[in-house]
């Protein structure tokens, strides 16, 4: 904040509506955060506000200045409004550092904590092209709709699509000190090994030591903040990236996708059968491409077969000793594709869809569970006596 002393009359009127901008990565006012290093206002309410950025090249300084101009002129009284960008110095970063992580050592995984409130949802699969990516977008999307605050983590390392997905393909996180500030994308917060990449067209070619690191990265270096839920895409099969993330997040709950053809319910069925051998549980299938329905009639063809997502819910079921329904049946849409390829996924663009309506039901199920710690592992042990 700056050291000048002011008695003008509409100083206090725009601090109060500056309290009221949030940082679009961070989300959170940018007076908590110590962004607004100055509020100087002339006699003819001419206000200039200098907002100091935590790096010289945030990607969204421009809806920084529009949203720190917009509130500043809805104050009565201000005849123009200057936003001048600063940017913070390395103490300044590493205080916003210590405030945001709450002073907690660095490389710890909130979500790994006992206490944490945060559902994990691991979206996995035994097979890739079964749409896992896109109910993975339009579920974290619908429950945003919901009220929720959500975040994507694209954990298919070397098909990552999420970013592509949400129209943020090309977009960067923006660091402060060590810490990565998550994608904001359609109201979510989003990271993908495909943002950390200098290119786009980059190839990644990983094993499992690097894959493992990159994992943790993700997970303990990016700033989530307090999320509701937090989707993880995992890539399809049962590899090193599903083992570290039983390890990691032994308390993550896992929703298996599958179409209807036998073939692949048989790999989905590994999938589910891996999460429990890492302690995750499997709390339902979603079976995609069920089938598809003739428009303007309620005629359906089952092109890729039936029964799959149930062969797969039964099976699971027999095999884990507990309940594993199948929460969704996803009909075969084009316009599920198509949102997927321009960034616009249905639930958002077209909700009144049977794809989207079926896709928002598995959200409202989800949403209906509630935020707690029950029936989460605390690592408690019993007091000697």
């Amino acid at each position: 904040m700056s050291d000048r002393t002011t008695d003008h009359p509409l100083e206090s009127p725009i601090r109060q509506a500056l309290a009221g901008v949030n940082d679009p990565e961070i989300r959170r006012p940018i007076t908590e955060l110590g962004m607004v290093h100055s509020v100087d206002v002339d006699d003819a309410g001419a206000v200039r506000v200098e907002v100091l950025l935590t790096v010289a090249g945030c990607p969204l300084k421009d809806t920084l200045r529009r949203d720190v101009t917009a509130a500043v002129s809805a104050v009565a009284g201000v005849s123009s409004v200057e936003v001048v960008l600063g940017v913070m110095s390395d103490e300044q970063r590493a205080a916003l550092r210590d405030q945001l992580t709450g002073g907690q050592a660095q490389r710890d995984i909130p979500f790994a904590r006992a206490d944490s409130l945060t559902q994990v949802i691991a979206v996995a699969s035994g097979k890739g092209g079964v749409g896992k990516s896109s109910v993975t977008v339009n579920l974290a999307l619908a429950l945003a709709a919901k009220g929720r605050t959500v975040g994507v983590l694209d954990a298919d390392i070397y098909g990552h699509s999420i970013p592509a997905m949400l129209g943020v393909a090309d977009a960067k996180p923006t660091s402060v000190e060590d810490m990565i500030m998550p994608v904001p994308a359609q109201g979510l917060k989003v990271i993908s090994i495909g943002m950390l990449k200098p290119r786009r067209d980059q190839v990644v070619a990983w094993r499992g030591p690097i894959l493992d690191r990159a994992l943790t990265q993700m997970l303990a270096d990016v700033y989530w903040g307090d999320l509701d839920y937090l989707l993880i895409d995992l890539p399809p099969g049962t590899g090193d990236v599903a083992i570290s993330l039983g390890q990691k997040l032994p308390n993550a709950e896992v929703l298996v996708i599958t179409t209807p053809q036998q073939a692949a319910a048989e790999v989905a069925e590994r999938a589910g059968t891996m999460a429990s051998m890492m302690n995750q549980r499997v709390i339902g299938v979603v079976e995609n491409m069920s089938y598809y329905l003739v428009p303007g009639t309620e005629e359906k063809h089952h092109i890729f077969g039936e029964g799959g997502g149930k062969d797969v819910s039964e099976t699971l079921a027999q095999r884990l000793g507990y309940p594993v329904p199948l929460l969704a049946q996803v009909p075969l849409d084009p316009k599920l594709r198509e949102g997927g390829d321009v960034g616009t996924p249905i639930v958002a663009a077209e909700p009144n869809q049977p794809a989207a309506i079926a896709l928002a039901g598995l959200a409202d199920h989800l949403a209906g569970r509630g935020r707690g710690l029950a029936g989460k592992q605390l690592g408690l042990a019993p007091a000697g006596r």
